[in-house]
C-alpha cells in the first residue's frame, strides 16, 4: 500500500513496491484500461449490430443526492485506522529487517513520469479514504539532504482549470454539469470518424465522449495539477507530523516494557494467592456465616414480637382500649423497621434489630395492620363527632331564643346604621371551655396517628348536616294521624306503614292546622335553633384548625410492604435508619371542613327545609294580623340576613317565598282594609263621636311620624315581644269611643292647632292610615306599594263621603230620612281632618321612601281632591239656604203688606222661618265648623238673602205708610235676632235702605198736591204714623 508520504521518498522504493490497491485513481476509473492498451476505440462493429441512438437511452430522472456529513465515516475511519496501523508497524518492522541503503534523495531525479503520477494519484487516494493523519499514525520518512540544495518544481497554477470545477453545488451528476464537464460531447459511439480517427457525430458535429483522447488527458492533467497542489501543501507540514509520529513510536515501545511489568507483577501476585490468601478467606466466611445465623436468629425473634405486639393491639381494640392500642401499633411498626422503644426525648435503639420491610412473611401484615389502623381511626372518629355533636346540641339548648332575636335585631341595626338599642354582650356561641379544646386535641392526635383525619371530617361534616335538618324537623308537627278515625284506620289496614308522599300530606295538614301564635312559635324555635346551630359550628371549625395548627405535620413509619431499594444490600451490613413521611393534618382539615363550604351547604339544607315550611302554611301567613304579620316578616329577614352573614350565600329561596307573601299581604291588607271602610261608612249616621284615649294616642302617633320614628310602631316588629300589638280596627276602643251623653262633652281632634269633630267613619280612616304607616315602618322595602294603598284608601274616602252626603246616598243606605246641615258641618269636618293630616302622612312616605318623588305629586293631588270636596259641601250650605230664601221670597211676595194691622202678625212667618232657619244654621255650624270656615259658608248665605230679599223688598209694591211699617217691621226682626252674625248687620242695613227708599201710594199724591194749594212746609205738620216709621 502506497501514501503521500512512500510516493515523496526515492524512486528505488517507489519500483521495488507494488500498489496494494490497484490502479483506483479518477483517470483510471474514467478511462478504462482498453484505452491504455492502445487499441482503437473506433473499431469496426460486428456485422449486424446496431448501434444504440439517443432514442435508445432511457430518460434519467434526477434524485436529489443527500449530503452526507464527513463524521458519519468516522466510525468506519477508526475502525479501518487501527488495522492500517497495525499494517503499516508490521511493514516497518520487515524494512528494518531488510534495511538497505537509500537511493539518492528525490530532488536528483527527474519529472515525475505520468506513471509515477499515476502511482501518486493512487497513493493519494487510499490515504485520504483510509483515515486522514491526524486519525492514524504513518511510518516516519528518512529524506536526504538533497531537498536544500535542488530548487522545488513550479506547480501548475489552479486558475488554468476550469471554475466549474470549484463551484459549491459541484454535481457530476447533473446534466448540464456533466454536459460542460464532457465538452458537449456525446456518449454513443458515432458511426463514422473524421481524417484523424476521432469519431464524430453525424449531423451535430459533437465527439464521441468515450473516444475524445484530448477530454480525457485534459481530466488527467487537471487532477495531477490538482495532486501535485495538495502533495505541496501536506510537504510543507509534514515535518512536524513526522516528529510527532516519532515520539508516538518511543511511547509504544514504553508501554510495551510497562506491559511487560504488569505481566510478570501478575504471576506473582497469583502464586501470593494460591499459598497465603484462599485459607484466610475461608476463616472469614466462617466468621460472616456464624455472625449471620445469629442475625437470623434475631430477625425471627423479633418477627415473633411483632405478630404478638399486633394481637395484643387487636385485643386493646376490642376491650376500648384505642390510645393504648394505636400506641403499640406504633411500636410494632418501629419494630419491623429495625427500631426499639427507648425513653422520651433519646433516639431509638437499633441495636440487634433490623428492617423486616419487604420480608415475604410480613406480606399479610400490611393489610392487617391498615385495617386495625382503621378499627382504631372509627373509634377516634366516633369520639370526635360525639364531643363535637354534643357540645353543639349543648350550645342549641342553653341558649335562650330571645338571646338569638336580640342579637340579630343588633347586628340589623347596625348593618342599617342604626344605633343599638342595648348594649352588645360577648355571644354565646364564642365561649368555648378548656375541656372541649383538651378533648378534641387528643382526639385529633389520635386521629392523625391512625391516618383517619379526612375522613373523620368528611364524617362530621355529614353528621353535623344531618344535625341542622333535625333541628329543623324538632319543632315540625307530627306527619301521623292522632286522631281516633286515624287509629281505627290504621288498625284496619294491618299496621301498613305510610309512604313518604302521605306522611308529607299529613305533615302540611298538620302545618296549615296550627294557629298563629303556635306557628310563630314553631318558626321561632327553628330559626333560632339553626342560627346558634349555624355559629356554633362555624367556632368548631375555627377551634378545629387551630388545634391542628400546633403538630402542622408528624413523622409516621413506612408500610411493611415499603421497603426501601437497598434492603438486601443493607441486610448483611447492620440496620436501616427508617424513613418517614410527613401527614399534613392542617391541610386535611381545612380541605374536609372548608368552612365556606360546610357552612354554605348547611345554610342551603337549612333553607330548603323551611321553604317547605313556608310554602305549607302560605295561606295562612298571607292572613296574619298585622303585628304577627310584621313579626313573622322579621324574624324571616334577620334569618335571612344571619344565613347570609354566616355562609356568604343569599339564600334567594327563602327570599322569594317570603316576598310573595309580603305581596299577597300587602294587598289583601290593603283590600280588607277598604272593605271595612266601605262597610263602616256606610252604616255610619254621621253622628258626632267622642275622640277616645286610644284614638287621641293614634293622631299623636302619626303626626309624631312625620319627623320621627315611632317606637311603639317598632317595637311591634320586635319578635320577642308580643305585648305591643297594634290594635286593628279600634277593637278594644269601644270603651272609650261613641256618641257622647248629652253630659258629656264630646272631645275633638287637634292638629295643627285646629279642632275637628269626628265622626265613625273618619275615625275608621284614621285608623287605618295608622294602621299603613305601622306597616310601612315594619317593612320599609314595600312603601312605594303600601303608599299607594294608602292613597287608594283616601280616595275611597272621599269619594264614598262624596256619595253618601253629597250624592244623598246615605238615606238610601243608612236610613236616614235627609241629609241636614250637620251631616254637611260633619263631612266637612272629616273633610278638613283628612285635609290636614295628608301633609304629615306625605312627610312620614317621604322619610321611608328614596325615590318618592311621583308618590308625593299624588299625596297632592289627593289633598286637592278632598279641597274640592269640601268646597262642594260649603257650596252644598249655601245652595240650601239660597233654596230656603227663595221659597221665603215666595211666601213675602204673597203677603198684603196693606192690609189692615189687626188681620196681620207683628212679624211675618216668612221672616221668623228665614230667621231661625238661619240661626239654626248657624247653630250647626258653630258646633262643628271653626270661625273661619262658617264665615266662608256665611258670607255668601247673607250675599244670597240680600240679593234676594233685597230684589223682593223692591219689587213688592207698597201703597200705605202701614205696609211699609211692616216691612220695616220684619227687618228689625231679622237685624235684632241675627245682630250675632257676621255680615248680618250689612244685609239688615242694606234692606232697611231699600224699604226706606220706597214710595207709597199717599206720599204720590201728596207730592202732586203741593203745587196746587198753600200747604205749610212738611216740617211744620205733626208727625204721622208713616212719619214716624219713615225716621
Amino acid at each position: 500500500m502506497t501514501s503521500i508520504g512512500g510516493t515523496l521518498d526515492s524512486g528505488s522504493s517507489h519500483s521495488a513496491s507494488v500498489p496494494e490497491l490497484g490502479n483506483n485513481a479518477i483517470s483510471t476509473l474514467l478511462q478504462p484500461p482498453i484505452l491504455r492498451s492502445g487499441l482503437l476505440p473506433h473499431a469496426p462493429a460486428p456485422t449486424g449490430f446496431k448501434l444504440p441512438s439517443t432514442k435508445d437511452i432511457p430518460p434519467v430522472t434526477l434524485t436529489n443526492i443527500p449530503h452526507v456529513d464527513s463524521s458519519a465515516f468516522r466510525p468506519y475511519l477508526s475502525q479501518a485506522g487501527s488495522l492500517y496501523d497495525a499494517f503499516q508497524r508490521a511493514k516497518e518492522s520487515n524494512n528494518l529487517q531488510h534495511k538497505r541503503p537509500r537511493a539518492p534523495s528525490r530532488s536528483s531525479d527527474p519529472a515525475p513520469s505520468p506513471i509515477a503520477a499515476s502511482s501518486r494519484r493512487q497513493g493519494s487516494v487510499v490515504s485520504s479514504t483510509v483515515g486522514s493523519p491526524e486519525e492514524r499514525p504513518q511510518p516516519s520518512r528518512k529524506g536526504s539532504g538533497g531537498h536544500g540544495r535542488r530548487a522545488p518544481l513550479s506547480v501548475t497554477p489552479l486558475s488554468t482549470i476550469p471554475s466549474v470545477y470549484f463551484e459549491p453545488d459541484f454535481h457530476l451528476e447533473n446534466p448540464r454539469t456533466f454536459d460542460i464537464v464532457s465538452e458537449r460531447s456525446e456518449i454513443v459511439r458515432p458511426p463514422s470518424s473524421d481524417q484523424n480517427g476521432t469519431a464524430i457525430t453525424a449531423g451535430t458535429g459533437r465527439k464521441a465522449l468515450a473516444s475524445n483522447a484530448i477530454l480525457q488527458e485534459k481530466l488527467s492533467w487537471y487532477m495531477d495539477t490538482v495532486e501535485m497542489h495538495l502533495i505541496s501543501s501536506i510537504s510543507t507540514a509534514s515535518g512536524s507530523f513526522f516528529a510527532a509520529l516519532g515520539s508516538l513510536r518511543e511511547l509504544h515501545v514504553e508501554a510495551a516494557e510497562s506491559v511487560a511489568k504488569i505481566k510478570s507483577l501478575r504471576e506473582d501476585l497469583s502464586r501470593l494467592d494460591k499459598n497465603m490468601a484462599v485459607g484466610g478467606l475461608k476463616v472469614v466466611a466462617m466468621r460472616r456465616r456464624r455472625e449471620n445465623m445469629r442475625k437470623l436468629g434475631n430477625a425471627v425473634q423479633q418477627l415473633r414480637d411483632v405478630v404478638e405486639a399486633v394481637a395484643h393491639c387487636e385485643d386493646q381494640v376490642e376491650n376500648g382500649e384505642i390510645e393504648d392500642a394505636l400506641a403499640g401499633l406504633a411500636a410494632a411498626e418501629r419494630l419491623i423497621a429495625g427500631e426499639r422503644d427507648s425513653p422520651q426525648g433519646q433516639p431509638h435503639d437499633r441495636e440487634g434489630l433490623i428492617d423486616l420491610r419487604g420480608i415475604k412473611a410480613l406480606g399479610s401484615a400490611d393489610n392487617d395492620i391498615a385495617q386495625l389502623r382503621r378499627r382504631i381511626g372509627k373509634g377516634f372518629e366516633a369520639r370526635f363527632i360525639e364531643a363535637l355533636l354534643g357540645d353543639l346540641r349543648k350550645h342549641v339548648d342553653s341558649v335562650p331564643s330571645i338571646v338569638t332575636f336580640q342579637r340579630w335585631d343588633k347586628a340589623s341595626q347596625r348593618s342599617r346604621g342604626h344605633q343599638d338599642r342595648s348594649p352588645s354582650a360577648f355571644p354565646a356561641y364564642l365561649q368555648m371551655d378548656d375541656s372541649l379544646r383538651s378533648t378534641l386535641r387528643s382526639n385529633l392526635e389520635g386521629l392523625a396517628q391512625a391516618g383517619s383525619i379526612m375522613p373523620a371530617a368528611m364524617a362530621f361534616r355529614e353528621a353535623a348536616l344531618r344535625e341542622v335538618k333535625a333541628l329543623i324537623k324538632r319543632p315540625l308537627p307530627s306527619s301521623s294521624d292522632d286522631d281516633a278515625e286515624s287509629t281505627m284506620s290504621a288498625s284496619t289496614q294491618g299496621g301498613r306503614q305510610r309512604t313518604q308522599q302521605e306522611k308529607s300530606s299529613i305533615l302540611a295538614r298538620n302545618l296549615r292546622a296550627l294557629d298563629a301564635n303556635d306557628a310563630e312559635d314553631m318558626l321561632k324555635q327553628m330559626y333560632s335553633n339553626v342560627g346558634e346551630a349555624l355559629r356554633r359550628l362555624a367556632t368548631q371549625v375555627k377551634i378545629l384548625l387551630d388545634v391542628t395548627s400546633s403538630f402542622t405535620s408528624r413523622p409516621t413509619v413506612k408500610s411493611p410492604m415499603s421497603p426501601p431499594s437497598s434492603i438486601r444490600d443493607d441486610y448483611m451490613n447492620g440496620p436501616v435508619a427508617a424513613i418517614t413521611i410527613h401527614a399534613p393534618v392542617q391541610e386535611d382539615i381545612q380541605q374536609a371542613l372548608d368552612m365556606s363550604s360546610l357552612l354554605g351547604q348547611a345554610v342551603d339544607i337549612a333553607q330548603s327545609q323551611i321553604t317547605k315550611v313556608l310554602k305549607a302554611r302560605s295561606e295562612q301567613s298571607t292572613h296574619l294580623p298585622l303585628p304577627q304579620f310584621l313579626r313573622y316578616f322579621h324574624l324571616n329577614r334577620m334569618f335571612a340576613d344571619e344565613c347570609e352573614a354566616v355562609s356568604g350565600r343569599s339564600g334567594q329561596a327563602l327570599k322569594t317565598i317570603v316576598n310573595a307573601h309580603i305581596k299577597d299581604y300587602v294587598s289583601q291588607f290593603g283590600e280588607n282594609l277598604m272593605k271595612t271602610l266601605v262597610q263602616s261608612m256606610d252604616a255610619d249616621r254621621w253622628e258626632a263621636k267622642d275622640l277616645g284615649d286610644h284614638d287621641s294616642h293614634r293622631l299623636t302617633l302619626i303626626l309624631d311620624a312625620s319627623t320621627k320614628e315611632i317606637d311603639s310602631w317598632t317595637r311591634a316588629c320586635l319578635v320577642w315581644e308580643r305585648g305591643t300589638d297594634i290594635q286593628v280596627n279600634g277593637e278594644g276602643d269601644g270603651s272609650s269611643n261613641g256618641v257622647a251623653s248629652p253630659k258629656d262633652k264630646i272631645r275633638s281632634a287637634m292638629v295643627d292647632e285646629q279642632k275637628f269633630i269626628l265622626t265613625d267613619s273618619t275615625l275608621l280612616v284614621l285608623r287605618g292610615i295608622e294602621q299603613f304607616e305601622a306597616l310601612i315602618t315594619g317593612i320599609p322595602i314595600m312603601t312605594q306599594e303600601i303608599a299607594s294603598l294608602l292613597l287608594e284608601y283616601l280616595r275611597l274616602f272621599n269619594s264614598r263621603c262624596q256619595q253618601l252626603v253629597l250624592g244623598a246616598g246615605a238615606t238610601k243606605i243608612a236610613g236616614l230620612k235627609n241629609i241636614t246641615t250637620k251631616h254637611l258641618a260633619l263631612s266637612s269636618q272629616a273633610l278638613s281632618f283628612i285635609i290636614a293630616l295628608i301633609p304629615h302622612v306625605r312627610e312620614f312616605v317621604r322619610r321611608h321612601s328614596s325615590g318618592a318623588g311621583q308618590l308625593m305629586t299624588e299625596f297632592d293631588k289627593v289633598r286637592r281632591l278632598y279641597q274640592e270636596h269640601q268646597y262642594g259641601v260649603h257650596d252644598k250650605f249655601v245652595e240650601i239656604m239660597s233654596g230656603r230664601a227663595s221659597a221665603h221670597v215666595a211666601a213675602l211676595k204673597k203677603i198684603n203688606w196693606d192690609a189692615a194691622a189687626k188681620d196681620t202678625p207683628a212679624v211675618n212667618t216668612y221672616m221668623e222661618t228665614l230667621v231661625k232657619e238661619t240661626l239654626t244654621l248657624q247653630k250647626v255650624l258653630s258646633k262643628f265648623l271653626p270661625e273661619l270656615t262658617i264665615r266662608m259658608i256665611m258670607d255668601p248665605v247673607f250675599h244670597s238673602y240680600r240679593e234676594q230679599l233685597g230684589k223682593a223688598f223692591q219689587d213688592t209694591e207698597v201703597k200705605t205708610g202701614a205696609g211699609k211699617s211692616r216691612m220695616l217691621h220684619d227687618i228689625e226682626f231679622l237685624q235684632s235676632r241675627m245682630s250675632k252674625l257676621d255680615g248680618s248687620d250689612e244685609l239688615s242695613q242694606h234692606l232697611i235702605r231699600i224699604v226706606n227708599n220706597k214710595h207709597t201710594a199717599q206720599q204720590a199724591e201728596t207730592k202732586q198736591e203741593q203745587p196746587l194749594t198753600d200747604v205749610k212746609p212738611p216740617t211744620e205738620k205733626p208727625p204721622t204714623d208713616n212719619a214716624e216709621q219713615q225716621a
